[in-house]
């Protein structure tokens, strides 16, 4: 399908969007937990029921071990919801993230134009100031002074 189609495309407006992308993950996210907390209670009435099934005849764990696949089923479904659940927040994140590299690549590539220019026309270097230009006559101050109080000989005070 082509961007310049006439015909409205359903969520075209939400894809352009990050904020309504946004808007839109999170009210399915919504949705989804919703379900989640449903899902959770019915694994845990079906795990009452399952386990409480017992035959004449039974040891007091075969009906736990009976009851294990249907558990199992419903805790890999309650997984995936939960990892649905964060795949669409992740995806969210990577919307506005998208948007932010996209701004701000136009302003690397404009830096790096400047930088490679200047790189190409660097400009001149001024000289350092000569130390005996600025009127300091005394001990050079710095490294050259003296280490300790043994070494100041009569310059003290």
């Amino acid at each position: 399908m082509n961007s310049n189609d006439p015909r409205p495309a359903p969520l075209r407006d939400v894809a352009q969007s990050p904020e309504a992308t946004a808007r839109y993950l999170a009210d399915i996210q919504r949705v989804l937990l919703d379900i989640g907390a449903n899902l959770e209670i019915l694994a845990r009435e079906t795990r009452v029921h399952c386990r409480g099934t017992s035959v004449e005849g039974d040891r007091w764990y075969h009906a736990q071990l009976r009851a294990r696949p249907v558990e199992k089923a419903l805790k890999d479904v309650l997984k995936s919801l939960n990892s649905l659940t964060e795949g669409l927040e992740k995806s969210a994140y990577k919307r506005r993230a998208h948007d932010e590299t996209v701004v701000n690549t136009a302003r690397t590539r404009k830096e790096k134009e400047l930088e490679a220019a200047r790189k190409k026309h660097p400009q001149p270097i001024q000289a350092a100031p000569n130390s005996g230009e600025s009127g300091d006559t005394g001990q050079n101050s710095g490294y050259g002074g003296p280490a300790s109080i043994y070494d100041l000989g009569k310059k003290s005070a």
